[in-house]
């Protein structure tokens, strides 16, 4: 039986919420006489009133009776705040631990450093009114909605004594990652993973809105969770008193029943998927506030989301009514003369660590443990001359991230929305098979690789994979995300509040350790979506990712399988980065050994001896690439144009590091001026062939010197189920338009090169009609080697 609050326990608790309610109501209104030590004045209020209030009170609530069960069962628990802009419940809760004031001296256990507490909110050069990187505690970036309950699956993965609270805010739940992420229950291993405690905080409202799930019945929710795989408990009231003593005895019950499960698992086998626990709290909207201003409903409707009452400082009536609110939470029992929580409440949280505002998982940096890596090297594709032979570029990753598995089964997962073993990346089920904690057929044992012990991560959900694997990395882990290309879009937002996230961490908040970099695979890329047509063809999420901050982004295009083994491992050895790679997996033509893909890699850029010709001499044209299949073709026109023009000076460079192409002042990894215009020319014509959409080339390099001469070949929305060729020749990045173009623009082809363009005109005709009579590309395309 659950144990009841005793009359003291009850006042602790109780006490302990009003000065987090208070706290949190002054900041979104004090500037001066924190604790109400003068009768309040106009003076006294902020002049820019911002922040939220509506869901304060039930998140602080919350907080407080998970407290007292990390006091009781020395618990190691994380706390998440899921609604959008709840950010003043946590940063009460933090500053009432003293975290916050440890974190920021400034703002110390004091009447002056409450002030300053109140002041730094919503303020110019302060802390804003969602969780953000700067409050102690917080993994999950709240300026975006639906990814708390992701994140907190993340986080309890292979963190075997870790309970995550997820506080999931009711208009969260209507967005699609929420949804999707209940289903993350499947996926958790309670032999080996912590647990996840789902608290569904129903207070009725959004921002102006009556939300969905507090407007269906109480049996047709219950179902719903039920249907999900949870066995979820209700508490739902506004008197303060009572509810205390249904949450204590709920909280109980749950954390009893995941110490069941967990038990089952670890000492008996039984790792049946269990019906997790799950709490849906009910609460009025702003619960504690006034119940009315001026004849309009607050407490428990809409108006008590954001600052209920925004004319304090030049209505008196109103001052008076807010005056009497502060004064409700009664802060002379709760603080000391020199504005210091009583002992007997600081008592009421947990020490050190155990402070849900300190655990060390929410700083994951510190723990963070470097991969033990095998040598990528020992990897390595070999040939006996550039451009001869053809494999698969992820094919060769898959075998190195096998053997990283191998060498860090509890500390690497690998995700990816049901694309792995598309992506060619199915040597890694040697070691590790995917997570399936629901039900396995006997036909499952035939391909489908299904493990309760498995750490490749498979969900057709981008959010909830990405949301996972963001949890993880914060916590301290390390992780790759592979997603077919066209499809990264979906996270295209995830991934920017990550970026931001990172950038604040990095520039502003020091105290943040570095963590793993969030690494993302886009393979399947648009050029090889021949039986996919029009819908995935798209190579634009590198465009995102290059508006984000030069401080965290990176992207690659590694040529082939061993520069891609090069930049993996790079990549996985890195922190506080976005690294993206893209590499596309079907067989392709490697150009480079080992040790220059080394090299090509850590410079960048770089100019390809073997396939140039211009040694010595100045060349008349300049053929640039990034990108598998674009290098290709690339270096395929390059063979045409040296058979027909045996004296053309050609220069070949190849991109592996895209930021390689912006100025140094722009971005860490820039080229100088004069090494690009070493490398690029200054005055002669470049053909730059690359794998996205030729605009970004453009935009990175429109300050260099020679930019009038760069005519950039990409993706221009062109596309169907077409081949690979006849994709090419419809966007004009294939090896026959290339050579047309560097006859067009080399003064002296222009005329002498007449003949040679009419052949190639004649290709592009021939083979095409070859492709739409056969349903394939002629062999001399497919099966192209480098001649000379």
């Amino acid at each position: 039986m659950a144990k009841e609050l005793s009359p003291l326990d009850l006042e602790g608790i109780d006490g302990y919420w009003r000065a987090a309610n208070y706290l949190s109501l002054g900041m979104l209104y004090l500037r001066e006489n924190p604790l109400l030590r003068e009768p309040l004045a106009p003076s006294h209020i902020k002049r820019r009133l911002l922040g939220h209030w509506g869901s304060d009170p039930g998140q602080s609530f919350i907080w407080v009776h998970l407290n007292r069960l990390i006091h009781e069962q020395n618990l190691n628990m994380m706390y998440i705040s899921g609604p959008g802009h709840g950010a003043p419940a946590s940063l009460a809760n933090a500053y009432l631990e003293g975290t916050y004031s440890e974190v920021y001296p400034d703002r110390g256990q004091d009447i002056e450093g409450l002030r300053q507490f109140f002041r730094k909110f919503s303020s110019p050069g302060g802390v804003g009114s969602h969780c953000t990187p700067e409050l102690p505690g917080s993994i999950n970036e709240g300026g975006e909605l639906g990814y708390s309950l992701s994140h907190a699956f993340g986080a309890a993965f292979d963190h075997p004594d870790l309970i995550v609270t997820a506080v999931v805010g009711d208009g969260e739940a209507e967005t699609g990652p929420l949804a999707t992420s209940w289903h993350s229950n499947k996926f958790l291993n309670p032999a080996q993973d912590g647990a996840v405690l789902p608290i569904l905080h129903l207070n009725g409202y959004k921002i102006a809105n009556p939300t969905i799930l507090s407007r269906i019945s109480p049996s047709e929710l219950k179902s719903l969770f039920i249907g999900y795989g949870y066995s979820p408990y209700v508490v739902e009231g506004d008197i303060p008193m009572e509810m205390h003593r249904t949450m204590a005895r709920t909280l109980d019950r749950c954390i009893r029943e995941i110490r069941s499960i967990q038990r089952r698992a670890r000492d008996a086998g039984d790792c049946r998927r269990p019906r997790w626990p799950m709490i849906i709290l009910r609460t009025p909207k702003g619960w504690t506030a006034p119940k009315t201003l001026d004849g309009h409903k607050i407490e428990g409707f809409w108006r008590a989301h954001q600052v209920p009452i925004l004319d304090v400082e030049s209505n008196p009536a109103h001052l008076k009514i807010l005056s009497e609110w502060l004064s409700s939470y009664r802060p002379e029992e709760l603080f000391d003369q020199n504005g210091q929580l009583f002992q007997k409440f600081r008592d009421l949280a947990p020490k050190g660590n155990k402070r849900m505002s300190a655990n060390p998982l929410a700083n994951g940096g510190l723990l963070r443990k470097p991969l033990r890596l095998p040598d990528y090297r020992n990897y390595q594709a070999t040939f006996s001359k550039p451009g001869t032979k053809y494999l698969g570029n992820t094919t060769v990753l898959g075998e190195f991230f096998r053997d990283v598995f191998r060498e860090n089964p509890d500390n690497f997962r690998l995700m990816g929305p049901d694309e792995t073993a598309s992506n060619r990346l199915n040597a890694v089920y040697e070691a590790s098979q995917k997570a399936w904690m629901a039900d396995i057929l006997p036909e499952d044992a035939d391909g489908s690789e299904l493990s309760k012990n498995g750490h490749v991560m498979e969900m057709l959900s981008e959010h909830t994979l990405e949301g996972w694997l963001e949890g993880y990395l914060l916590t301290g882990r390390h992780g790759f995300f592979n997603t077919y290309e066209a499809f990264a879009h979906i996270i295209d937002s995830m991934v920017n509040q990550h970026a931001k996230w990172l950038e604040k961490c990095k520039t502003e908040v020091p105290w943040r350790a570095p963590i793993s970099s969030l690494n993302i695979l886009l393979s399947s890329t648009v050029w090889r979506q021949d039986h996919n047509g029009f819908t995935h063809e798209d190579p634009g999420f590198i465009d995102v990712i290059s508006n984000k901050s030069p401080y965290v982004t990176r992207v690659y295009l590694p040529p082939d399988a061993n520069c891609l083994l090069s930049v993996a491992d790079h990549c996985l050895k890195s922190t506080d980065y976005i690294n993206v790679i893209v590499a596309d997996k079907q067989p392709h033509l490697q150009f480079l050994d080992m040790d220059s893909a080394v090299r090509h890699c850590a410079k960048g850029v770089g100019l390809w001896e073997w396939a140039s010709n211009d040694t010595g001499s100045v060349p008349d044209v300049v053929m640039a690439s990034a990108g598998d299949v674009v290098t290709i073709e690339s270096i395929a026109a390059v063979a045409i144009l040296r058979e027909h023009f045996p004296d053309l000076k050609i220069r070949v460079v190849n991109v592996v590091d895209l930021f390689k192409l912006l100025p140094e002042s722009e971005h860490p990894h820039g080229l100088s001026d004069r090494d690009f215009d070493s490398l690029f020319t200054m005055d002669k014509p470049i053909i730059f062939n690359f794998h996205g959409y030729p605009s970004l080339i453009h935009k990175l390099a429109y300050r260099r010197k020679n930019h009038g001469n760069l005519h950039v070949r990409g993706y221009k929305e062109q596309g169907g189920l077409n081949t690979p060729l006849q994709l090419a020749i419809a966007n004009q990045i294939d090896r026959f338009n290339l050579a047309i173009d560097v006859i067009d623009r080399v003064p002296r082809l222009q005329c002498t090169g007449a003949h040679v363009k009419e052949w190639l005109k004649d290709q592009i005709t021939d083979h095409l009609n070859y492709a739409r009579e056969e349903g394939l590309d002629r062999p001399e395309i497919t099966d192209w080697k480098w001649p000379f």
